[in-house]
């Protein structure tokens, strides 16, 4: 009875681990429903949408396992997750309807940082208007009698400016570039924060 119970469980997680690399939803604002998903040859995006005929419109390669990316669906499109082990990210797809393209229009990811927790915090942005909203925090080693503290660093708001990005031209390093973009404005909030608490 036990073997029975656990291959059902095995069977339900298997199907729910496959689900999420397909997914099925209206995406072009047709009434019909579209589909996308990952070339697991090409380690691709591919979409196929109803308004263009369901023929597959690819991204460019991405730096990716199937067990660490998955779809999921937004109101407006989708979102494509990437979650390793201490931080990740997700990048939120949605059809324009007069450019008849899928563009990228915000960006989220998340770290936990080292084993003290030095670098952890969240961000998202917002590709079409620039916003830029980050909560990040440092470990001071000198802090709390040298035993150590997280510190918050204030939160970022910001305006920033971000190309375009479509699915055609999307890649792992469209990630990576926004990360490069942001991170000296990261680094220049945590200096603040030192140098409040060491005026302090």
């Amino acid at each position: 009875m036990k073997n029975k119970i656990f291959i059902l469980l095995l069977f339900i997680v298997t199907n729910s681990a496959f689900a999420q690399e397909k997914l099925v939803k209206d995406i072009d604002f047709d009434g019909k429903n579209d589909t996308v998903y990952i070339d697991q040859k090409e380690f691709k995006i591919v979409c196929r949408l109803s308004t263009q005929n369901f023929k597959k419109l690819k991204s460019k390669t991405l730096e990716m396992s199937s067990d660490n990316t998955y779809f999921k669906p937004t109101r407006n499109g989708f979102e494509l997750r990437v979650s390793w082990m201490r931080n990740g990210y997700a990048c939120q797809f949605r059809y324009e309807k007069l450019e008849k393209r899928i563009r990228v229009i915000g960006i989220t990811d998340y770290a936990f940082g080292n084993a003290a927790n030095d670098g952890s915090g969240e961000a998202s942005a917002n590709l079409l208007t620039g916003d830029y909203i980050g909560n990040w925090n440092y470990f001071d080693h000198l802090a709390n009698n040298e035993k150590g503290e997280l510190v918050k660093i204030s939160t970022i708001k910001t305006k920033l400016k971000f190309k375009k990005i479509y699915l055609i031209d999307f890649d792992s390093d469209s990630y990576y570039s926004f990360s490069d973009q942001v991170r000296p404005l990261i680094d220049k909030y945590e200096a603040l924060e030192r140098k409040r608490r060491s005026a302090g």
